[in-house]
């Protein structure tokens, strides 16, 4: 039986405020909770130690709930379980604003971050493929900053709540948001069948998502926070990455996986989902190791001004991505944005421990480089292709941004404490490694773009919407490689052929 239809579910702009209600609150908070760990340690009783171990784990159960919303949405109707999770992220919400302990803060935590992934994998496929194609520079332009604005404004957001008494206020206003995002799930409402019931459950995936994300973020939240690299840190988080690499190659050698990832194996998918890994995981690193210097350095206020540029930046650029969506640029733009986080990381080099302007200019060119890189290099790998694959790859993509974005950046906070004779080399140790990350990402995915054989061209996102063909034509991996040796052994081989024929 189908229940009825909410009364904006025909509503463009409805489908745009549900996306954004749901994802910028928990994001946010993501950026935002480090500079609050003092405050919430004092009224809840937790140490700043298993804090940042709580921060690990919600930043991990994000990364499982991509896959488990691809699971549910094949077999369970995706839009009563997007009410579902919007109700249980507002409960979460308010229970980690109230928090009157450390359990309930613990638990409620966890469970945001578990919600936010499962929601932004049930509510934005929607929002870029039943909409007509004239919508999707908007759509990227609010994909954009709902991911990246709602970070890049997150350590603004801490640092100034730090400046006051209490760290609630914060959280509260987070509960308010997600009010509004389960108001907006019933306003746009449409019951949508489940995929495939007859589908099997991939419960391997499923396990080894769960189990692995879990064993992976506990050892780089405990290597954060003990400062110490021993076993109990250390056998989890080279145990838990060893199950996602397993999971991924798992799911390769599938016939009907979860995730897509033999599908995704040509090309443009392959540059996208590169760029997106190395761009997140240098970007996250920088801002936790700028955050980090900035504690012992700057008060609350001067650190909230000091990253209110990434901000500015961010929507700077998702303005220009909205007016690049349907040109030949995106992949442009993606690389440009690797090598911005390449300069912001030599400008910090140059500069901390000391403040001032340029401090704000790196934090500025970091919000640019992060929106200009992460958000197109996913919709390259969306559009690359087909359309109803779209929930599953957005699934995949998220799982491996989430370990690459959430798991490296706690790792260069315990070497920027080993690294060197004190903390300002150790911090600058840890800047050349994200430095020489998004340089990699900048090469690699330059080298796989003119490996590829195929210059820049227009996407058709008219054809991916209406047909089973993806917007950009992906050729294999390397193609221009293959080519020529092809060519080199035809030609080596004409004299050979021409005797025979003689």
């Amino acid at each position: 039986m189908n229940l009825p239809s909410g009364p904006l579910s025909k509503s463009y702009p409805g489908a745009v405020a549900l996306v954004v209600f749901s994802l910028i609150p928990y994001l946010a908070l993501t950026a935002a909770v480090f500079p609050l760990l003092g405050l919430i340690s004092k009224s809840t009783g937790l140490t700043t130690q298993t804090l940042e171990v709580t921060v690990a784990l919600s930043t991990g159960a994000y990364a499982v709930g991509t896959v488990l919303a691809v699971q549910f949405a094949v077999h369970l109707r995706a839009r009563r379980m997007l009410v579902f999770y919007e109700a249980l992220f507002v409960v979460a919400s308010v229970l980690a604003a109230w928090a009157p302990d450390g359990g309930v803060f613990i638990a409620a935590f966890i469970v945001q971050g578990l919600c936010t992934s499962l929601m932004l994998i049930a509510a934005v496929p929607p929002l870029i493929t039943r909409w007509p194609a004239k919508k999707m520079p908007v759509t990227g332009l609010i994909m954009n900053l709902c991911i990246f604005g709602a970070v890049a404004l997150g350590p603004t957001l801490g640092a100034a709540q730090l400046g006051g008494t209490s760290w609630r206020p914060l959280f509260w206003g987070v509960a308010g948001v997600s009010v509004l995002a389960l108001l907006f799930s019933l306003l746009t409402f449409e019951d949508d069948p489940a995929q495939d019931l007859e589908a099997p459950w991939d419960l391997l995936a499923v396990a080894l998502a769960v189990i692995g994300c879990a064993a992976a973020f506990f050892g780089a939240g405990r290597l954060q926070a003990t400062m110490s690299a021993g076993p109990v840190s250390l056998v989890p988080l080279i145990a838990g990455f060893a199950m996602i690499v397993l999971l991924v190659v798992v799911e390769y050698r599938m016939r009907n996986p979860l995730m897509p990832v033999r599908a995704a194996a040509t090309t443009l998918p392959v540059m996208g989902i590169f760029i997106a890994l190395t761009a997140s995981a240098s970007a996250f690193g920088i801002m936790e190791l700028l955050l980090e210097s900035l504690k012992t350095s700057s008060t609350p206020t001067e650190t909230a001004l000091y990253f209110l540029p990434e901000f500015f930046a961010a929507v700077l650029v998702a303005g220009l991505f909205g007016a690049l969506f349907r040109t030949r640029f995106t992949p442009v733009l993606a690389l440009v944005g690797l090598a911005t986080i390449v300069v912001s990381a030599a400008l910090l080099l140059t500069t901390l421990p000391r403040t001032g302007p340029v401090t704000a200019a790196a934090a500025g060119l970091l919000g640019l480089g992060v929106a200009a890189s992460v958000s197109p290099a996913l919709f390259l790998a969306g559009f690359s292709m087909r359309a109803p694959q779209l929930q599953r790859v957005f699934a995949m993509i998220e799982l491996m941004r989430g370990v690459t974005a959430f798991l490296v950046a706690p790792i260069l906070i315990f070497l920027a404490s080993v690294l060197g004779a004190s903390a300002s080399t150790g911090i600058d140790s840890s800047l050349w490694i994200c430095l020489a990350i998004a340089a990699v990402g900048f090469l690699g995915g330059l080298t796989l773009h003119l490996t590829g054989r195929r210059g820049l061209h227009v996407p058709d996102i008219d054809r991916w919407q209406e047909s089973d063909e993806p917007a950009w034509a992906s050729p294999p991996l390397f193609d221009r490689w293959r080519a020529s040796r092809r060519d080199r052994r035809v030609a080596e081989g004409a004299p050979e052929r021409e005797k025979e024929v003689a």
